[in-house]
């Protein structure tokens, strides 16, 4: 057997060196993608390093959490339709949103600094360098960093660092020179900070903004909150006194949470569902808009997932039997350590951020525990999966819908987007058929059709609108009351006073957790103000 083995094996390869040198194919080598500069140490001083791809607050944030390190920084603005249009001039054909948007964000920044800015092509490519994160999987995202490098050279940047961070091991490169970019404990803690804030910020601004009274006000204290608080982190100080700054500033717009308002939460493929520009055709400023009230999803989220991601794996390898050359798998590791040491990241993780959201007055917001979506979502998607959200997307909309957490879910991935696509477009038909309660709306990207989209979402918004309607009567039935006898109380015009979950509709929680006493307080005082003004009259 071994030895008819072994022929064929020979077969084989004297058919490929056969058919390789019938297509000049012989003396040519594997290609590989070359890394052009390092990023030295003596560099340090000089260069630039860009970067963007999280929403707005969060690259802002993290500006200064680098700054504070000692690196020069700067993030780019939110890529729209020019960076499309750059990114599909210049990039492969075929290449999804998330591809033609970011690489087109960077080359359409590169040629502000050649033609507005009069830098040289030499000065851009020895004094900027852009880093992002790079991964593999079953999407082109493994081959970003290429697409970047060939868009870079057709544009006429050849040479310009596109690095990937675990291309630089933050202390030696390939080259044996000192690497400036360190990733040690400072900066994972000062990024770490910048993302927790970033994502406070966000949520906070879409449980405002939707019942504010004065229109903008949110905003405006959003951007003085952000500036705040990069200006601690670049600086490297303590964040307490500049969070307190912030909860007063938001604490000042008023608001009126008497409005019917259906929540609708976004998910879907990461970059598409997190971009606030023309990526996903600004689909948070449509909602709100429209008169909804956005429940976004937080970058802290996905590092959990990740950290969730390395505790299951270590316990399904310490379950098996003679793999790895050990008796129970992992020969030489210690699986027990590499479980707590996790799983106090993960405590860690949310210990910080309930603090830093305490502090500034974001209040009742809860992380998503990751161990059950990972148990409602594994009946339908393999736990084990790992593409684009991998079981979460699914898991989040299950609970969307079971625990009534929000009145609509909308779907936004990248056209093409395999892993996502595979998801919405397939398994979570099945649960809407398992749970037909449920608002979903899958939608694909394409950076045009953008009418198409808003048309289809409005078509859902007026059933999700009639939901949350329906919510708020229930709750004011069950109370005794009707829609005019609402109390104007600080549960309903306190921006940071946060309700009991009963229901989706922010305004039939408030109803719901209003004391009954209260109700007949404001009621009657109500009733004896018009009989008085009728008597003056």
């Amino acid at each position: 057997m071994a030895v008819e083995k072994k022929t064929l094996e020979d077969e084989l390869r004297l058919f490929q060196e056969e058919q390789e040198k019938a297509l000049g194919l012989a003396a040519k080598h594997q290609w590989f993608d070359p890394v052009p500069r390092r990023f030295l140490a003596k560099d340090k001083a000089i260069t630039t390093i860009l970067f963007g791809g999280l929403t707005m607050a969060h690259d802002y944030l993290v500006e200064g959490a680098l700054a504070g390190l000692g690196y020069r920084v700067k993030h780019m603005d939110c890529p729209d339709s020019d960076s499309l249009r750059f990114g599909k001039e210049f990039g492969n054909r075929g290449q999804c949103n998330p591809t033609y948007f970011m690489v087109g964000n960077l080359i359409k920044y590169l040629h502000h600094l050649r033609d507005v800015e009069g830098k040289s092509k030499e000065e851009i490519i020895g004094n900027y360098m852009f880093v992002t994160s790079g991964s593999c999987g079953p999407c082109r995202f493994g081959t970003y960093v290429t697409e970047y490098r060939k868009a870079l050279r057709d544009a006429g940047f050849d040479g310009f660092r596109v690095l990937l961070f675990q291309q630089t091991d933050g202390l030696k490169q390939a080259t044996g020179g000192e690497s400036a970019l360190k990733l040690d404990t400072s900066f994972f803690v000062s990024f770490l900070k910048a993302v927790l804030l970033g994502d406070i910020l966000n949520a906070l601004g879409y449980r405002i903004r939707p019942y504010e009274v004065e229109a903008g006000s949110t905003d405006a204290a959003l951007e003085r909150c952000k500036q705040y608080l990069q200006d601690a982190l670049s600086r490297r100080k303590n964040l307490i006194p500049a969070l307190i700054r912030c909860r007063k500033d938001l604490q000042a717009v008023r608001v009126d949470r008497t409005r019917v308002r259906p929540k609708v939460s976004i998910i879907g493929e990461f970059w598409a569902m997190t971009t606030e520009g023309d990526g996903n055709y600004q689909l948070q400023r449509f909602l709100e808009n429209e008169g909804a009230e956005v429940e976004v999803q937080s970058v802290t989220a996905w590092i959990l997932f990740l950290i969730w991601a390395g505790r299951y794996d270590t316990r399904k390898r310490m379950s098996l039997r003679e793999v790895d050359s050990g008796r129970h798998g992992l020969k030489g590791k210690n699986p027990a350590l590499t479980l707590r040491m996790l799983t106090l990241a993960d405590w860690g993780i949310r210990a910080i951020f309930q603090t830093y959201a305490r502090m500034i007055g974001l209040r009742g917001y809860h992380l998503p525990d990751m161990e059950e979506i990972a148990k409602v979502a594994h009946d339908h998607y393999n736990n084990q999966l790992r593409g684009g959200e991998g079981h979460m997307e699914v898991g989040k909309l299950i609970l969307n819908v079971v625990k009534r957490k929000v009145n609509m879910t909308i779907s936004v991935k990248p056209f093409g987007c395999m892993p996502s696509s595979g998801v919405s477009d397939g398994v979570q038909s099945l649960i809407t058929e398992r749970y037909p309660d449920v608002i979903f709306l899958p939608i694909e990207t394409t950076g045009d059709g953008a009418i198409n989209v808003y048309s289809r979402v409005q078509m859902m918004l007026f059933k999700a609108k009639q939901a949350a309607k329906k919510e708020l009567d229930e709750a004011l039935t069950k109370k005794g009351y009707t829609e005019e006898m609402l109390p104007k109380g600080s549960k309903f015009t306190n921006p940071l006073r946060a309700t009991r979950h009963f229901v989706a509709c922010t305004a039939a929680n408030a109803v719901y957790d209003m004391p009954i006493g209260l109700f007949n307080r404001f009621f009657f005082r109500t009733k004896k103000r018009e009989l008085g003004n009728v008597k003056h009259s």
